[in-house]
């Protein structure tokens, strides 16, 4: 799920690749959306903050995938922050120069509307999971998309982290994954998550 533009069209067209410390934000939510970001490698979560301080996580991204995307296609203000979640390098091009790149190249333009289908999807199918009152399907919903996404062999966030994707308390995911343990749907080694 990441038509992942070619580091030289992007830079030949403008673009500039920084490196980024974990915890840097690159954009919040409600600011103006002015550029296509693509990870080279490192990962960025998309986050929406409650008045009460709560965050829910939107959205994970990691190498090579772009994130942020849709306000550029529709004048819209960023709907959710995003922070280095951890060191990553992220190449960032101008949103006039990247919808240049889509007028010229209509193959790429295409790829693209096939990822914001595909985004529409994910965020239908996650919502209904979230609805779900079984914390237990919650958990291993997020689990699934997150293994999908990464194709890592555990799942390297903190059961916070975990919490913030799943809309659940802390306390609750601690729970959720000790009856998941014991159903042999994860194995825990050394404080990772392993599914």
């Amino acid at each position: 799920m990441k038509p992942q533009l070619s580091i030289d069209l992007l830079l030949s067209f403008g673009a500039v690749c920084n490196e980024y410390e974990k915890g840097k934000v690159l954009f919040n939510e409600g600011d103006e959306a002015a550029f296509y970001y693509q990870l080279v490698y490192g990962s960025v979560k998309m986050y929406n903050t409650n008045d009460d301080g709560k965050e829910f996580t939107q959205g994970y991204f990691s190498n090579g995938q772009s994130f942020g995307e849709p306000p550029l296609f529709i004048n819209e203000k960023y709907p959710a922050s995003a922070m280095i979640f951890q060191k990553s390098e992220i190449i960032k091009l101008s949103k006039d120069k990247f919808l240049k790149i889509l007028d010229e190249f209509p193959n790429i333009q295409k790829e693209f509307l096939n990822l914001m289908a595909r985004r529409i999807h994910t965020k239908a199918t996650s919502s209904k999971d979230i609805i779900n009152q079984k914390a237990e399907f919650r958990v291993q919903s997020f689990l699934d998309s997150y293994k999908k996404s990464t194709e890592k062999e555990h799942i390297d966030l903190t059961r916070q982290e975990i919490a913030n994707f799943t809309g659940l308390r802390v306390e609750t995911v601690i729970r959720a994954l000790g009856k998941m343990k014991k159903n042999n749907i994860v194995e825990i080694k050394s404080q990772k998550i392993y599914y």
